[in-house]
């Protein structure tokens, strides 16, 4: 059985999980149940893993959007860093704390100004965020938790890890959504920030089997999980046209340079991608 826990909203807010609901073994009574929680409620946590009395915990919430956390700096912390003290926490009240095998969901945003190329798990961190610094609190209060109380405890620092369910905010789904739409006539452009910005991009089914892997070993140890291979947002962009038969040209500098159609010759300016005449 997998428990889950889901923050109350007045509107749906399970889109990603939603194939799970249309399967009924999947939910109540089945294979998976959710619990309405929050990381900000300590009495909650508690009272969620008292009645659940799980032997594994993955803690993967947080407030994750870079930008979004110098708007709400409080709020990331609250839920980022202190969330995780309050499930560390909570193990420990329900007296699981030599029971659960409990993975913190690190980030590669620890490193920020990063100190060193590659990145391992020495290298010293520089977080250049709130949501950073609210993730490297929570690391080490993991690491904290499992020397003080001996508790099987560990970080999985993951670089960035996408799938079909990546909220649409972030930058690889705008592009594929764009992708789509344009494909469909249904859109004509698409705008971007720096296309020459460099990522580690994985899939997050692999990196979700290093998580459980993590929690099988027999000593909880702290892994950077990630592909050691480093694309820029520019070629995610042109593979992503390629699938719809579309070559990307570039042209210009900087806020002047251009991404074109190399087939039509329409083109489009600064951040922005503007096909009027797309493959039917």
């Amino acid at each position: 059985m997998v428990h889950g826990i889901i923050r109350r909203s007045s509107s749906f807010n399970t889109g990603r999980i939603q194939h799970l609901y249309a399967n009924p073994k999947s939910h109540q009574g089945g294979s998976m149940q959710l619990h309405y929680g929050d990381l900000t409620d300590s009495t909650c946590l508690v009272k969620i893993i008292s009645q659940v009395r799980p032997t594994e915990i993955y803690n993967l919430g947080a407030q994750s959007h870079v930008k979004v956390s110098f708007d709400m700096g409080e709020y990331t912390a609250n839920v980022d860093g202190v969330g995780t003290l309050r499930l560390l926490d909570a193990i420990r009240t329900c007296g699981l704390q030599e029971v659960v095998r409990f993975y913190q969901a690190s980030t590669s945003e620890m490193y920020g100004k990063v100190q060193e190329v590659p990145q391992t798990e020495t290298t010293p961190f520089y977080p250049r965020s709130p949501y950073g610094a609210a993730k490297l609190y929570a690391y080490w209060i993991t690491i904290n938790f499992r020397e003080a109380y001996d508790m099987y405890a560990c970080n999985g620092i993951l670089f960035n890890h996408e799938s079909p369910r990546r909220g649409e905010t972030f930058v690889t789904r705008k592009i594929t959504r764009a992708v789509a739409k344009i494909k469909l006539n249904q859109q004509e452009e698409v705008v971007l920030g720096n296309l020459d910005a460099v990522r580690d991009w994985g899939h997050a089914k692999d990196y979700v089997e290093a998580m459980w892997l993590m929690l099988q070993q027999e000593k909880p140890i702290d892994f950077v999980i990630a592909t050691n291979e480093i694309h820029s947002v520019r070629e995610f962009v042109v593979a992503s046209f390629k699938e719809i038969g579309v070559e990307i040209k570039w042209e210009g500098k900087g806020m002047e340079e251009v991404g074109r159609d190399a087939k039509t010759g329409h083109m489009s300016r600064g951040w922005t991608l503007n096909f009027t005449d797309r493959p039917k």
